[in-house]
């Protein structure tokens, strides 16, 4: 069945607009062909086409049936749209400067029914800066802070009231926690909900307000809190602890802690991401006839091989001697980097040996392939 109207091309937009799209089209045209501002000929019948066009397109039940078979405005309300029937009278310059297209838009869109509002307030996030040493984030720890807080009122359970009955039914909306206000518009009458200013949206007043802390349902605290920290702790790491921020007023829900995490600088290693590095002085004797020496890693030591013939400066990974992976399993790398020790002091004996392996050293060429 073909379409009566075209309700798209009335508003300028794409079948496939958004409603946050329609509604902007409508709202532009609506105030452009208002009477009160149009007063060209076929203004007032432009502005009601207008509204027609975003009553079908801004109701999701509507616009579905006249994408699928052509139905039109009259289809849906049994006969034509007609301005007259609600009263409005487009001589009258002041209605249009009490005209509200937000509100009246948000009626086609079943934006009527305002959330209710409450007089209930949620607790702020809390930020610890925790330090920590190398060992314990690579490990990972268990530390217990003391935090000064907001907390629940161990009196009023939060209620804010001193006792239960305290908490009373509002009587000027009747516990529903918003005041209605009916509205004369172009396209008819429309009822809007508002928060009651009695209760600001509650429902319910407090008669006599807890003592302990004056109503707010919150005092302030000092608790101490047990903090895990994972292994593989970095620099910087966010751990966010649910519920244990501050407590909201009211009934609030409670805000988060986060621990942000600090890794103290480490007289033997040196960190970057997962894998750890470390310095190492070894016997000018083993670099040269090879052997095991004995290196620190993050929990305690380990033997590692030297080859004959190392050099100094040389670097040698140990596998999976790092820091655990944070997000995941196994650990990162041990880079040692060997220095050669020469003695500042020797014997005599050591002298002659030396002085052997010089000689040694020349007949094979030795110094004259340095040189």
């Amino acid at each position: 069945m073909p379409k009566e109207k075209d309700y798209y091309k009335i508003l300028g937009v794409e079948k496939t607009a958004t409603k946050e799209e329609v509604k902007k089209a409508y709202k532009t045209l609506a105030k452009k062909y208002h009477p009160d501002v149009n007063k060209e000929g076929g203004a007032t019948e432009k502005f009601k086409e207008i509204n027609e066009a975003a009553s079908v397109l801004g109701d999701d039940e509507k616009r579905s049936k006249y994408d699928q078979d052509g139905t039109t405005y009259d289809k849906f309300a049994g006969r034509g749209f007609d301005f007259s029937d609600f009263g409005f009278d487009f001589g009258s310059s002041h209605e249009f400067s009490s005209f509200d297209f937000e509100d009246i838009f948000d009626s086609f869109f079943g934006g009527g029914q305002k959330r209710r509002r409450s007089s209930s307030r949620d607790g702020a996030d809390l930020r610890y800066d925790m330090e920590l040493t190398l060992e314990e984030a690579a490990k990972g720890t268990k530390k217990t802070i003391t935090l000064p807080k907001l907390d629940t009122c161990s009196q009023c359970k939060g209620s804010g009231a001193e006792s239960s009955s305290d908490i009373v039914k509002c009587s000027q909306c009747g516990g529903t926690g918003s005041m209605r206000r009916v509205q004369r518009t172009p396209f008819g009458i429309f009822s809007t909900a508002a928060p009651c200013q009695k209760c600001r949206g509650k429902g319910t007043y407090i008669k006599n307000e807890c003592p302990e802390c004056d109503g707010t349902g919150v005092v302030k605290k000092t608790k101490k809190i047990e903090i895990s920290i994972p292994a593989g702790a970095e620099d910087g790491t966010n751990l966010r602890i649910a519920g244990e921020g501050e407590a909201g007023e009211k009934g609030g829900s409670h805000g988060d802690l986060y621990i942000v995490t600090h890794i103290k600088d480490h007289e033997v290693f040196d960190r970057e991401g997962d894998n750890i590095f470390v310095k190492v002085t070894i016997p000018f004797t083993i670099a040269a006839l090879g052997g095991e020496v004995e290196v620190p890693i993050i929990d305690g030591k380990a033997k590692l091989t030297i080859p004959a013939g190392t050099q100094s400066n040389s670097i040698f990974r140990m596998k999976g001697k790092g820091i655990p992976h944070l997000h995941g399993y196994g650990a990162g790398d041990e880079n040692v980097e060997v220095i050669i020790k020469v003695p500042e002091k020797l014997t005599k004996r050591q002298k002659e040996l030396l002085s052997e392996f010089e000689e040694e050293s020349k007949k094979e060429g030795f110094f004259k392939k340095i040189f």
